[in-house]
């Protein structure tokens, strides 16, 4: 017999650009409706990104539109919502078109979403910021998104998987990294960049990671094959045009550096700017050794499903650095932001 579900849920809204004040906990939110060829998943655990904090104070407007209302697509951004790109639990209903036997299956959601349209880049919705997320008891998803995974794994460790791991392996397919490539990593002890160190690995990649100081023991035994404090002059350590590829996740004011250890004909792969959206870029690097740099967002669409496949095989591991409720997001964004730890953090629903 189908238990009823719940009228209502908790959810925490995201109800204005700005502070933690703008993140409201709520237990009185409609559980949402699965349309055509949706479904219903009730979350069990919700991971946190910096998408979420991006999303939040508004940083994407300042890079792609001068409406501060704009989310990660450049539109403007709706409100309420709810955030959340990370999402795992399990199928509950189903809507018009989706086979009712996936009720009862345990799923993994991919977060950026192109159902029902398709391949496009500029239709692509974003789970958590164009549409509601995993900050909340349910979620409606399009069937193809709510992936099928048989893991021994916690709701907590499978939850810190699809955002991170996905930009991380996207980034990873567009530069068609291969185990003769030399790439060095940024941000190695962040969730993309510690994701990027095991998936690069996987593929027999020799790495070079970049952390801070007292994350590089950690970081060393993702396998990388050398770590490198964050600071240190890479042309120096590394030597010029001695990597094939970069995967940044950083930026800032040591930009340059990652164009000059590049070999000629090297890649570059970007998804994120933690530590500064505007670099300074000499076109004549760019061109003289002809570079080439790849902007990474939308995953390539066979990204998340070989993602499920290298969990279920135990090709690679969670990172869970810790665990909040839902209600705790606040105490778990501003842990986020500490950065005084390694990994994910997770928030686990009761």
């Amino acid at each position: 017999m189908t238990t009823p579900l719940p009228s209502a849920m908790r959810a925490v809204l995201l109800t204005a650009h700005g502070g933690f004040e703008c993140l409201e906990y709520r237990t009185d939110v409609a559980v949402p409706t699965p349309g055509t060829g949706e479904v219903l998943v009730n979350i069990a655990a919700a991971g946190i990104n910096n998408t979420d904090i991006n999303t939040r104070i508004g940083w994407y407007a300042d890079s792609v539109a001068d409406d501060d209302s704009a989310g990660w697509t450049g539109d403007a951004f709706t409100f309420p919502r709810i955030q959340g790109a990370d999402g795992c639990g399990t199928v509950v209903a189903v809507g018009d078109g989706v086979d009712p036997s996936r009720v009862g299956q345990r799923v993994l959601i991919e977060p950026v979403i192109r159902e029902p349209v398709g391949w496009a880049l500029d239709q692509a919705r974003y789970f958590g910021s164009e549409c509601d997320g995993a900050f909340a008891d349910y979620a409606t998803v399009p069937s193809a998104h709510a992936h099928r995974i048989n893991s021994d794994l916690t709701d907590a460790q499978l939850a810190s998987f699809p955002c991170a791991y996905s930009a991380a392996e996207t980034m990873l397919t567009r530069v068609g990294a291969t185990a003769s490539d030399t790439v060095l990593v940024t941000g190695a002890s962040g969730g993309v960049g510690s994701a990027a160190v095991q998936l690069a690995k996987r593929r027999g990649c020799r790495v070079i990671a970049v952390a801070g100081a007292d994350k590089l023991s950690q970081v060393a035994q993702l396998g990388a094959d050398v770590t490198i404090a964050r600071g240190t002059d890479l042309a120096a350590q590394c030597g010029r045009e001695s990597v094939d590829v970069v995967i940044d996740v950083v930026g800032g004011d040591q930009w340059p550096q990652l164009l000059s250890i590049l070999k000629r004909g090297g890649r570059y792969a970007t998804a994120g700017a933690i530590a500064g959206p505007n670099v300074q870029l000499d076109l004549r690097t760019l061109y003289l050794k002809d570079l080439r740099l790849f902007g990474c967002t939308v995953l390539e669409p066979e990204v998340f499903a070989n993602l499920i496949g290298y969990i279920e095989r135990g090709e690679i591991k969670p990172l869970v650095a810790a665990q909040f409720a839902l209600s705790d997001i606040v105490a778990a964004q501003q842990y986020f932001l500490s950065k005084n730890y390694f990994g994910k953090i997770v928030l686990v629903h009761d």
